[in-house]
């Protein structure tokens, strides 16, 4: 019997994405491989990453703890189901809890599923604890992800119409308002969500007051506080997470991106009060994998490693104090975030996108998340060198 061979065409230079469904706009860069702060396309081009898989690559990339942790995992067991317990499982919650005080954990593939998660399980406690409570307070500009749900959490602008009809019960009120949030508060009420730092609207940190605020309003009203921490978790703003700065606890914390320091893995957290999920409620085909718990596992004792997260509150203080010149230099309008989740102010200017542009042909990638502003989300493991390397380069973009 004869076989025929699928024969394909090489991918034409100038089309590399011929065969990907458009979800957003790259340019015709083709990276190969990855190192620390540093990329390399096709062509041999080295480029200084700022963006880092939008603060996922939290230890840069390929770092030889995960690579070592996948090696050796994927020769021992890679996934024996969720419906059974692994020793990288039950290690990785227990580190987990441990690290963050909250008593239990549900592992994740991503943090769009990690909130989706939350929103079930505060609907869940609500529909127990509160006479069918479901509505949760959530913030404009916020953004927790793409599935269904995350979506109407979100206040993206532009996604009002998008996919309609969206799923009822997030009214939204803006961030750092605690007036506004206690005026939305009625009998429906479950929960408040909201980010730490809104990182897609542009790197907009909740105050350290506003935070103490709600936590004692929500304890004071009986309802959840969830904090997406998406972005901000794993020491990406100094603290292992961003709540431990004003000392704030959550009912509901989410994780992802740097969780997993390149790997598909995210996490959902509660408090054991509010752990009222069961069998059948919440699952995944590849949830608590033991290879990827395995990394987990890794990258959580390198973060929490003596000395790490002094070493971020040192770069990010370089890299604040270097932005915080180029904006004096250039007349822009400073400087927003906290740790290595920053953000350059353009002030009047509205050119990111294209400042973001002439950076990638200059060899450095950065973020525009809006037209008048750049975000900055380096690995974890950032030099001084890389960081004023990229300062230069940018000091000449805004001349």
């Amino acid at each position: 019997m004869q076989t025929e061979t699928m024969q394909t065409e090489p991918t034409p230079p100038n089309d590399p994405g011929g065969a990907l469904i458009p979800i957003t706009h790259r340019p015709d860069v083709v990276f190969t491989r990855g190192e620390g702060s540093w990329l390399w396309d096709n062509t041999g081009k080295r480029y200084l990453d700022f963006v880092q898989g939008w603060a996922v690559n939290c230890l840069g990339h390929c770092p030889a703890v995960v690579a070592e942790a996948l090696a050796e995992q994927s020769r021992t067991l890679m996934n024996c189901s969720p419906a059974y317990y692994s020793v990288p499982l039950v290690d990785y919650a227990r580190a987990l809890t441990a690290a963050s005080g909250l008593a239990r954990v549900f592992p994740a593939n991503s943090g769009a599923e990690a909130n989706e998660g939350a929103i079930k399980l505060a609907r869940k406690w609500g529909a127990l604890n509160r006479n069918g409570a479901f509505e949760i307070i959530t913030t404009h500009h916020a953004f927790h992800g793409r599935t269904l749900a995350t979506m109407s959490a979100s206040g993206k602008a532009g996604w009002d119409a998008l996919f309609e009809p969206k799923v009822p019960g997030f009214p939204k009120v803006p961030l750092n308002d605690l007036a506004a949030v206690e005026a939305a508060i009625t009998e429906r009420t479950v929960a408040v969500m909201l980010e730490p730092i809104q990182g897609e609207a542009g790197v907009w940190p909740a105050t350290d007051d506003y935070l103490r605020g709600l936590r004692a309003l929500t304890e004071e009203r009986n309802i959840l506080l969830i904090l997406d921490e998406i972005q901000t978790g794993m020491g990406r703003t100094g603290e292992l997470f961003a709540w431990q700065h004003p000392e704030v606890r959550p009912d509901i914390m989410t994780l992802g991106k740097g969780i997993g320091a390149g790997v598909p893995l995210a996490a959902l957290l509660a408090r054991e009060e509010v752990c009222c999920f069961e069998p059948g409620d919440q699952g995944g085909t590849y949830n608590g994998n033991p290879l990827m718990a395995a990394v987990g596992l890794a990258v959580l004792r390198a973060v929490t490693a003596p000395g790490f997260l002094d070493g971020v509150v040192a770069a990010g203080a370089r890299l604040a104090a270097g932005l915080e010149a180029l904006s004096a230099r250039h007349g822009l309008g400073g400087v927003r975030g906290r740790g290595l989740l920053l953000a350059l102010d353009l002030g009047s200017r509205k050119d990111a996108a294209a400042i973001a542009a002439a950076a990638l042909d200059r060899g450095l990638l950065l973020n525009a998340p809006r037209p008048d502003a750049l975000r900055f989300m380096p690995a974890l493991t950032v030099t001084g060198g890389e960081i004023d390397a990229m300062l230069e380069i940018l000091d000449g973009l805004l001349r």
